[in-house]
């Protein structure tokens, strides 16, 4: 799988974790030369807390376009340390 925005690909793993139709990607998958960490978070309720990136390319920020559960609860520690992506970047094989 590739995570792309702005034309170039910022995340490739061939093990992704598919949940709730999100790929989740290891953190080892990013290109971290793209991501800057962001303030912002948000909590599911099965889930936990969610940390989230910006993404910088080619002078154009997506901000908190991606999203980290660092310590999920138990229901989700399948996605421990796995980033997954919204606002226009696009996932595909």
């Amino acid at each position: 799988m590739k995570a792309i925005w702005n034309g170039v690909v910022i995340a490739e793993s061939d093990h992704t974790v598919v949940v709730e139709g999100n790929h989740y990607f290891p953190m080892a998958a990013i290109k971290p030369e793209y991501f800057k960490a962001s303030q912002h978070t948000t909590t599911c309720g099965w889930k936990g807390l969610a940390n989230y990136y910006s993404i910088h390319v080619d002078g154009q920020d997506n901000l908190n376009a991606a999203w980290i559960y660092k310590t999920p609860l138990k229901a989700a520690e399948n996605i421990a340390n796995h980033v997954a992506f919204w606002k226009g970047v696009q996932v595909s094989a």
